[in-house]
């Protein structure tokens, strides 16, 4: 068998690294019948980061979007990322959690599991492929590629023949960094197909401007499926395009078989369709060649840099993207995919933004270096997992096996929200944002993000103007407001464009008090400059998800009083000093910055 089957990445992955995952389900819908004639082995639908920005930006139910495209797409098999054991998530969640979640994903039409772990940490495979193949559906094992002093093409060759005895009915290589070269890509697949007797699928991103070659490449050496993505939604951090693959592969023995002409039918709609989200357009989506180097997929290089673009330290990505191969060195060298990549990435800007390393930890990278996601592919840095998690035992066995059986316990604390089975597993993935999804569900309060940046008002209710012309000195500029973020010492950049040329302006606040527009959680809005010893602060942007003390209770310097989230990464907030804790400014759910004084302690 010669022929290539192609899998399109058009609903799933595609537009996660080009417009951040906000493709909305109505603009999915009106093209489906087309895409269902194309001939698909699958459509990559669902899983990765789309439930989140369902129920985080879109207030979409991500299971009523699996079984919408399920019923427009009747004829081409639905396929679906799935984090082993982590899920959806970014934690380890119990075995029955597993069991539940594949179970209902395959009841609302998912046909093909792509099954990873971030580490390739083959216990985590265990009960996700088992539970896939209790469905009746088909569990494709996929190996995060990466390249470090401690992977091998000998060592991803073991693996896929663990996963072919585990019963995957195929294997994929996930480059999700496009790290593959196209001589590597020949090597690794010849050995591949010569060692198991499983298809093996080749998933590679174009953020080099590689992919297409290796698909290439793969192909001549027994690769007979690749991941692409029609062409509106293709390169950069994307995939290579479907209809350039589908036209490169016609009249030769690995011809697709696919209507080149009616995919490209398609693409036009894409085309028109891409243009609604022009806003979450990341800045890193073309060709960047650095990723060999610094291994940053391109859907973490866009979230590091709009982190860094809040602070107003847009100039220091350098520093980070030179920081991330040290802590991924520190870590033991895992592959940087979902979650580690945020794992490691978030340390990372920690570590600049800080000017010390390791200053703040992350409560993902503790768990890490004790071993709560698996076993580390390399050696681990004994002296920053002594700084992590002191004289903690780190743990050996497979990580499920020390949790307990969830569902019982997750379906009581949301009984009064949850109308399904469904409905527990969201808030089992995302507690905080699935509880608040499933409250504006009940209060019939669901508005999804707007397409178009919010226009403030002035206090007296007047639309504030972002595009103006500007005279100064007898020349008149075109000053058109693009964006703004928040940063450190009141000092907010702002970014607009002055003639069409971009540019960055930065306004200082004089005012003791820092503004805080978004208190959703009940904040007072306004909080002081931290300036004593006893101010709390946090050391990044991020949002407040517990407040562990009380007004008036006593803590010990050293002690957590808050737990923030930034990048989905979870970070706990010191005393500094102690005392007795006389104020708290914050509430959960509230957005802070870097320098507001978030709780006092008085010693």
């Amino acid at each position: 068998m010669t022929k290539v089957y192609i899998t399109d990445t058009i609903l799933r992955d595609a537009h996660q690294c080009l417009i951040a995952t906000r493709m909305r389900t109505e603009d999915m819908l009106p093209v489906c019948d087309q895409l269902d004639k194309v001939g698909f082995w699958s459509i990559e639908a669902w899983g990765g980061a789309t439930f989140d920005a369902c129920i985080r930006f879109l207030k979409e139910d991500p299971w009523e979007r699996l079984r919408q495209l399920k019923k427009a797409l009747p004829n081409t098999p639905l396929q679906m990322l799935l984090r082993g054991q982590n899920l959806l998530g970014y934690r380890h969640y119990a075995d029955d959690v597993v069991e539940a979640f594949v179970d209902k994903a395959a009841a609302n039409g998912i046909d093909v599991f792509r099954i990873f772990d971030a580490i390739n940490d083959i216990r985590n495979f265990e009960t996700a492929v088992r539970s896939v193949k209790k469905a009746g559906k088909h569990a494709q094992g996929a190996i995060s590629y990466t390249t470090s002093p401690v992977h091998t093409i000998e060592q991803f060759v073991q693996m896929a023949r663990d996963l072919e005895n585990m019963g995957c009915d195929s294997i994929a290589i996930k480059d999700m960094a496009g790290l593959l070269t196209p001589y590597v890509s020949a090597a690794l697949f010849r050995q591949l197909t010569e060692a198991v007797n499983v298809p093996v699928h080749l998933h590679s991103h174009a953020t080099a401007g590689l992919s297409d070659m290796c698909q290439l490449k793969a192909i001549e050496n027994g690769c007979r499926h690749i991941d692409t993505a029609i062409s509106a939604f293709a390169n950069g951090a994307s995939h290579p395009p479907t209809e350039s693959m589908v036209a490169a592969l016609r009249d030769t023995e690995y011809d697709t078989g696919l209507d080149l002409e009616l995919i490209q039918t398609i693409g036009v709609y894409f085309y028109q369709v891409r243009k609604k989200y022009h806003q979450f357009e990341s800045e890193f989506t073309g060709v960047d060649t650095r990723v060999q180097l610094n291994q940053v997929p391109g859907g973490m290089i866009s979230n590091l840099f709009s982190q860094l673009k809040e602070q107003g330290a847009a100039e220091r990505m350098n520093e980070v993207l030179k920081e991330i191969p040290a802590v991924r060195k520190d870590m033991g060298y895992p592959p940087l995919v979902t979650p580690t990549s945020q794992i490691v990435g978030t340390q990372a800007v920690l570590n600049v933004l800080t000017g010390e390393r390791y200053k703040t930890i992350t409560n993902e990278v503790k768990l890490y270096l004790q071993g709560r996601y698996g076993k580390a592919p390399g050696h681990i840095d004994p002296l920053v997992r002594q700084k992590a998690i002191g004289n903690e035992e780190v743990i050996e066995c497979r990580p499920a096996d020390l949790i307990d059986n969830e569902m019982d316990k997750l379906r009581q604390q949301v009984d009064t929200l949850a109308e399904s089975e469904e409905d527990v597993l969201t808030y089992a993935m995302f507690p905080e944002i699935g509880k608040e999804f499933l409250q504006q569900r009940r209060d019939n309060a669901l508005v999804p993000e707007p397409l178009e940046p919010v226009q403030t008002k002035n206090n007296a209710g007047i639309a504030t103007p972002v595009e103006f012309n500007v005279t100064m000195h007898g020349e008149t500029y075109h000053i058109k407001l693009t964006g703004s973020g928040i940063s450190a010492e009141a000092k907010r950049p702002y970014y607009l464009t002055v003639d069409g040329l971009p540019e960055e302006i930065i306004v200082e606040t004089l005012d003791e008090l820092l503004p805080n527009a978004q208190s959703p959680g009940g904040g007072t809005g306004k909080r002081p400059k931290a300036s004593k010893p006893g101010h709390v602060t946090a050391s990044m942007p991020g949002t407040i998800i517990d407040i562990m003390v009380s007004k008036g209770d006593r803590v010990n310097a050293g002690d957590t009083v808050l737990i923030t989230e930034a990048m989905k990464m979870e970070t706990e907030v010191h005393a500094a000093v102690s005392g007795e804790v006389t104020e708290i400014w914050v509430a959960k759910g509230d957005s802070v910055n870097p320098d507001e004084a978030l709780i006092e302690i008085s010693e």
